[in-house]
């Protein structure tokens, strides 16, 4: 695969050549409009002379496991990213998994294995970290106010208490929350406790999927956060979701998405041995 300029088009646009020798690699959701990896991840294969190309994929739920059988069987297929609402399901999906994915309980990578099957990842929630790390906050000793139970949000939690955050969760489906603190209670004992809403925090985090579309209520009320609460929100598109407006009319520090996307290149390098 090469990145040329497309005829015609102003400067900073690019066209992907495909040809019969290009591997491909998927992102796997349901809605997949707004996924960002594309435009992060083809530029890499062009920077590292990859014949590559990642392509957005939507599978309804129902189809998932269907899809996952027929995809092992596209020889060209290297790997796959996974987004919502399948990481839960893909780490049952998984042949085989690594110890934040087993912790978690969900996966946003997938590569093949020897001999066939799928081994599952998730980098998510280191992602999430090197992302707020690089932005200058430190989570470690912090307390952290964590909305969203799901694929994602348990990706996050995982690392940050790994990292020595204090981590109260909560979901709007309340035996969510509570299954994933008594996952991580016995591996981060007295660092992690599921909640009935939002509590006080010095950063309070949206993993949900309420954002992604207009009419979505806000997953929590910022303007009732303290002074000095740190917000963010995982959605990447919208960049400046309803909640993260809404946190800095209210004078809040905010914390976009797409840093913890950003954040994860290296990681799949590695995982994908892209070198």
């Amino acid at each position: 695969m090469e990145l040329r300029r497309a005829p015609g088009r102003g400067p900073d646009v690019d066209a992907v050549t495909v040809s019969g020798t290009t591997r491909l690699y998927a992102v796997l959701g349901d809605p997949v409009a707004q996924v960002r990896a594309p435009a992060l991840l083809n530029p890499l294969f062009a920077r590292l002379g990859r014949d590559a190309v990642l392509v957005p994929v939507e599978v309804r739920p129902a189809q998932l496991p269907e899809v996952l059988r027929g995809l092992m069987a596209v020889r060209n297929l290297d790997g796959l990213l996974v987004t919502v609402p399948h990481k839960n399901a893909c780490r049952e999906l998984a042949d085989s998994v690594t110890e934040a994915a087993a912790l978690s309980g969900s996966v946003n990578a997938m590569r093949r294995v020897p001999g066939g099957g799928w081994q599952g990842a998730n980098f998510d929630g280191e992602g999430f970290v090197r992302g707020l790390r690089a932005a200058g906050h430190e989570p470690r000793g912090a307390t952290v106010c964590l909305a969203g139970a799901g694929g994602a949000g348990s990706a996050i939690a995982v690392a940050l208490l790994q990292a020595g955050a204090h981590v109260s969760v909560w979901d709007a489906d309340a035996s969510r929350a509570a299954a994933l603190r008594d996952r991580l209670a016995p591996h981060f004992p007295g660092r992690i406790v599921a909640s009935a809403g939002h509590v006080d925090a010095d950063l309070a985090v949206n993993a949900t999927p309420m954002g992604l579309l207009p009419d979505d209520p806000l997953p929590f009320d910022p303007t009732a956060l303290r002074a000095g609460t740190l917000v963010s929100d995982i959605i990447m598109k919208p960049r400046n979701t309803a909640l993260l407006r809404t946190a800095g009319e209210a004078g809040l520090a905010i914390h976009y998405g797409e840093p913890m996307l950003a954040q994860q290149i290296t990681l799949y390098r590695e995982f994908f041995g892209l070198g």
